[in-house]
């Protein structure tokens, strides 16, 4: 399946120009009002049958292009390092309805069985994070959530007020309020404001990998996606009493 990339949009309505990356090539698809002026049609060269002609500003160019093809995928595991070494802020965007990665684990199961996974011992994410919050540095998460929450967003709602104790700050945001604010549907890491690790998941939600940039576009988006997105969010702890607890179906 030919997955689209969000890149970004200069409409504050969603509805003018919009730019995406086609993932696995160095292809970028165009979303826009097609181009009628008889006079400009006239002017174009070598014109096919088959295309269309979409008009843009400049500055959606400007702003979010491409600066150079995207990186190859990386292992996870390449990025652990980050999470000890980042200096101010860690920002996750989770998007996804559900993670192979939970569902393969014994939590998941200790869950559907009807365990309170909401306050189990530190594990060595945890400590970690206790560790860089004790030195003034933030974790910070935004996780999108449908309504009804699926499978998956209830365990993950359950099992991250044990994070939040350990000392991330977890917010959750509906993911029609998301789509209304332009923020894009794929997870990704924000270090320090210039660093942007952007997963790829396979189908089954299985993660393949990272994809690392500091393209100046891409971070400068990332940063406006995490303000929006905190600014809206719900911190988990309130969301959870508004929901009233949650039990594994």
């Amino acid at each position: 399946m030919t997955v689209l990339r969000f890149l970004g949009t200069t409409s504050d309505d969603g509805d003018g120009p919009t730019l995406y990356e086609v993932e696995g090539s160095t292809d970028v698809l165009v979303q826009g009002e097609r181009a009628t002026d008889p006079a400009q049609l006239a002017q174009l060269r070598d014109v096919k049958a088959s295309e269309p002609f979409v008009l843009m500003p400049r500055d959606l160019l400007a702003r979010f292009a491409p600066r150079a093809p995207a990186a190859g995928t990386v292992p996870f595991s390449e990025i652990a390092p980050l999470f000890r070494e980042f200096r101010h802020t860690a920002f996750r965007l989770e998007t996804r309805r559900g993670y192979a990665s939970d569902r393969n684990s014994s939590k998941w199961e200790r869950w559907k069985g009807g365990a309170d996974i909401s306050a189990e011992p530190d594990n060595a994410w945890r400590e970690n994070v206790r560790k860089q919050t004790a030195q003034g540095k933030r974790f910070e998460r935004v996780r999108l959530v449908d309504q009804p929450l699926t499978e998956g967003q209830q365990f993950l709602l359950a099992s991250g007020l044990s994070n939040v104790a350990a000392g991330e700050d977890i917010r959750n945001l509906p993911r029609a309020q998301a789509s209304r604010l332009g923020l894009p549907e794929y997870d990704f890491w924000l270090f320090d404001s210039r660093l942007v690790a952007r997963f790829v998941f396979a189908e089954d939600d299985t993660t393949l990998g990272v994809i690392l940039s500091e393209d100046p576009a891409e971070v400068a988006f990332a940063c406006q996606v995490r303000d929006a997105a905190w600014h809206h969010a719900t911190p988990t702890a309130d969301f959870s009493a508004r929901l009233g607890g949650l039990e594994p179906q």
